[in-house]
């Protein structure tokens, strides 16, 4: 099993397996990884109401749910990653914490959202877009799903392999119908929030 996880680990480095392998999920809990960014600063940069429905597309492992859940304890987190492996990685850091209740979990493809129409205020992803094969797809689902106002928020950082930079990311996603509201963080690693518009034009494009 860990020979397979480095295996896959390394396919995905070199670009040829999309997602991150939950076999080296270890390697997203390194102490390091929170010099880029913390699940404290990462929450607060998400705007949370305590009723506040949001969406965690690859959650992974759960590095940031669990921040997360405490933020929104009137409301809903969703987790929803490919790998069930991980989910389950997830599930057990909510448990332990004591937050299942306002927590579902979700396994699929990010580039079909089986949610319904608007049904999220905020929706986030943390290096992991660059990982969806067709990011366009994915970005019109989160489109859909989200509410007319709603919030998209993109965490992208060094040296993750599929690494975009802030230009980049804008021109894709505004592509899909969002604003760029703000942005935090140096540009090796930063978060981009951005709203799906409340104007009646935007609504016209479901």
């Amino acid at each position: 099993m860990a020979l397979e996880g480095l295996s896959s680990w390394l396919r995905h480095i070199a670009g040829r397996q999309p997602y991150f392998p939950h076999q080296m999920s270890f390697i997203l809990e390194l102490p390091l990884r929170r010099l880029l960014i913390t699940p404290s600063q990462l929450a607060d940069r998400l705007h949370l109401q305590k009723d506040s429905r949001v969406l965690e597309v690859g959650c992974g492992s759960g590095v940031f749910s669990v921040e997360v859940a405490r933020r929104v304890p009137d409301g809903h987190l969703e987790l929803f990653d490919m790998q069930p492996e991980m989910l389950e990685r997830a599930r057990r850091k909510i448990q332990a914490a004591g937050l299942g209740k306002v927590v579902g979990y979700t396994q699929g493809d990010a580039r079909r959202l089986g949610f319904a129409r608007a049904s999220f205020d905020v929706a986030f992803l943390v290096a992991v877009l660059g990982e969806v094969p067709e990011p366009r797809r994915c970005l019109g689902a989160l489109h859909r799903i989200l509410r007319p106002g709603g919030l998209l928020s993109i965490s992208e950082h060094l040296p993750d392999p599929d690494f975009s930079t802030l230009s980049t990311l804008r021109a894709l996603v505004e592509g899909e119908g969002f604003e760029l509201e703000e942005h935090f963080g140096p540009p090796w690693s930063y978060t981009a929030n951005f709203r799906r518009p409340a104007r009646q034009a935007a609504v016209e494009r479901d």
